[in-house]
């Protein structure tokens, strides 16, 4: 039998200055197990995070590296064999036409937002909540226009495109995106907006709140992480999209990141490594930082939707 003074000793906390083996051993079998959970789980994590973090290093280290350090093969080329320089980013400002691109990426992804969530979110909605005919085939039919590859529906987007005399304006593109961006926020609100528990709306209209009253001060508080992905899609993929811009984009004043990137930095058998990954690096680095700011939304939007089904 142990001794109460025993006892007492063992359940205290490790005092300052002993030594984390002898503390380690005063733990009991519960830690032990959750502790040694945590390693295995973080431990099998290692590996993706090596994968995922390795091109964004290696684009940070590119963007900085000397011309002449890109191409030595006598030295480690996973680190500074030179002193870093901004000569890339130098490059990138005075002589191509990144600012102006990138401000046109800008103001698009702002559109295809804006006209994404004007058109989405009412969709949604109504083939979440109103009692219509065939609602579930219909969302399901939306989604799927989404899956069509992009480039069986360039013929017919061409001719829109030319019956209104949008070509070689980023308008164009306004125009284009929209249609693939608003059938995937669209389902994707119509599972969110199921997730929500009919009562709550109920309850507003009983508090006199109208139709649109309960939508706007109560449904679309609680749909914020969907909401958000709906915002966040739409964004990525005006950033990201080449194959349009390519096509219905030819002016250099009206081009956007991702095209004004590859046309100017890579010129034949010539690439600028060092101002590409420049490039990459700025463009990438605020989505990623989004991303990061709010995956807690992005999280709950996500098993919203799969909870819903």
């Amino acid at each position: 039998m142990r001794s109460a003074r025993s006892i007492a000793a063992a359940a205290e906390p490790p005092r300052a200055g002993v030594p984390w083996y002898h503390a380690a051993t005063a733990m009991s079998p519960r830690a032990w197990r959750k502790l040694r959970q945590h390693v295995l789980v973080y431990t099998g994590l290692v590996p993706f995070l090596v994968v995922a973090l390795f091109p964004v290093a290696w684009m940070a280290i590119t963007a900085f590296k000397d011309e002449a350090d890109l191409y030595r093969r006598d030295v480690n080329p996973f680190w500074f064999n030179l002193p870093p320089t901004f000569k890339n980013f130098e490059l990138l400002a005075h002589s191509t036409y990144f600012g102006p691109s990138l401000l046109n990426s800008v103001l698009l992804a702002a559109c295809v937002v804006a006209t994404t969530l004007v058109t989405a979110v009412p969709a949604g909605y109504a083939l979440a909540r109103l009692r219509l005919p065939g609602a579930e085939s219909l969302g399901i039919s939306i989604f799927a226009t989404y899956l069509v590859p992009s480039i069986i529906l360039f013929l017919p987007l061409a001719r829109v495109v030319g019956m209104l005399d949008l070509f070689d304006s980023w308008w164009a593109l306004a125009l284009v995106y929209p249609t693939f961006t608003i059938p995937f926020c669209t389902w994707l609100l119509m599972g969110f907006f199921k997730s929500l528990p009919r009562e709550i709306e109920e309850a507003a209209w009983v508090d006199g709140c109208g139709l649109l009253g309960g939508i706007v001060r109560v449904i679309l508080p609680l749909s914020r992480p969907g909401i958000m992905i709906a915002t966040i899609f739409p964004i990525t993929f005006a950033m990201n999209e080449v194959l349009y811009a390519v096509v219905f984009v030819g002016p250099r004043e009206q081009r956007t990141v991702t095209l004004a990137i590859a046309s100017t930095l890579i010129r034949g058998d010539i690439f600028y490594w060092g101002a590409l990954m420049a490039a990459g690096l700025l463009v990438g680095l605020p989505l990623a930082i989004l991303y990061i700011f709010y995956l807690d939304y992005f999280i709950r939007g996500l098993t919203g939707v799969e909870g819903a089904y």
